[in-house]
């Protein structure tokens, strides 16, 4: 793990939604989470950096589903040519979105993923943005998931720290993990972009 890493001109805040950090539902440790989310979101608004916002649309009848309170997304959004909202129907941040073409014409080459669920689709969205070449940075205390339940037979249940560490593990040797996202760093977008 980096403690510190050099700057990122982007910053993906994944699926941050009311259902995932309020209520009943929320994720273990959620004050954490949404604490160094909101830290990451005010220095990259700060720097000039590109903020991105996941917004999941969930099933019919689940706790994000479109419209509904707990799709609402947490943090307040302050849409301009740095910052947008991206709607999307699957794990993975790029498929069926805007979300690549967004990311090419700001002339990012670097970006911070934080938000939930870590095995889920902040690790799919950190996999295709490596797989499109971009460096990407992972901090371990600002991504979050639930407790895995048991299953008799396989396994008991599995906290939601581990099975945030192993998500993390499971992206190899390219992705650079920093064990706090208060050392993460940004950089304003090219010229070009803004």
């Amino acid at each position: 793990m980096n403690q510190h890493v050099p700057p990122v001109e982007a910053l993906i805040v994944v699926d941050v939604q009311a259902a995932g950090v309020t209520g009943d539902r929320a994720v273990p440790d959620a004050a954490r989470l949404v604490d160094r989310t909101a830290d990451l979101i005010a220095r990259a608004r700060q720097s000039g950096a590109l903020v991105v916002h996941l917004q999941n649309d969930g099933a019919p009848g689940t706790g994000d589903e479109p419209h509904t309170p707990g799709w609402e997304l947490h943090h307040p959004v302050l849409t301009g040519p740095t910052e947008v909202v991206i709607r999307k129907p699957e794990d993975d941040g790029f498929a069926k979105t805007s979300l690549g073409r967004v990311l090419t014409d700001a002339g990012v080459q670097a970006l911070a993923v934080c938000g939930m669920m870590s095995e889920m689709c902040v690790q799919a969205t950190s996999r295709t943005a490596l797989a499109l070449g971009y460096r990407v940075v992972l901090p371990h205390d600002a991504h979050a998931t639930q407790n895995i339940p048991a299953a008799p037979g396989i396994s008991d249940e599995i906290p939601a720290a581990t099975v945030s560490r192993v998500a993390e593990w499971a992206l190899g040797s390219d992705v650079e993990i920093t064990a706090l996202a208060a050392g993460i760093t940004f950089t304003a977008l090219p010229a070009r972009s803004r």
